[in-house]
């Protein structure tokens, strides 16, 4: 199978930037307006994470293909690794630099309906800590 790198290059940049921004707007802010009212709350990490069907709504609205895409993403990862993944996790795998390109690719599969494709690009996921059978 040929990957072409041209037309992903040009995607994954966009598709970051509409990601984080359409996240970040989501994720819960914290303001301190007086030192007097002593240290910001601390962030239990998983416990305030955006819950994934949210984040994939939100990714459903503004590119179906990406929210196609990191359905197969997650399957793949689930199947892999043993275990669901979590939002924080999906959404690294975006951002990192310009975005994980197996994810990338499973989003041009979808888009392109290409089965084959997003077979091949499943099987390419990885694991935390490279645990990936």
């Amino acid at each position: 199978m040929k990957h072409r790198t041209a037309p992903m290059s040009r995607l994954a940049p966009r598709l970051a930037a509409v990601v984080l921004a359409t996240t970040s707007a989501a994720l819960p802010v914290w303001g301190q307006t007086s030192p007097a009212r002593g240290a910001l709350p601390s962030s239990n990490a998983y416990g305030e994470e955006m819950p994934l069907d949210d984040y994939l709504g939100l990714l459903q609205r503004i590119a179906p293909a990406a929210e196609a895409g990191a359905r197969a993403y997650l399957a793949a990862f689930q199947r892999r690794c043993g275990r669901p993944m979590r939002t924080s996790e999906l959404r690294r795998a975006f951002s990192q630099g310009g975005g994980d390109p197996v994810l990338l690719g499973l989003i041009r599969a979808s888009h392109l309906r290409d089965a084959a494709g997003e077979a091949q690009w499943a099987q390419q996921v990885r694991c935390p800590g490279g645990s990936t059978p």
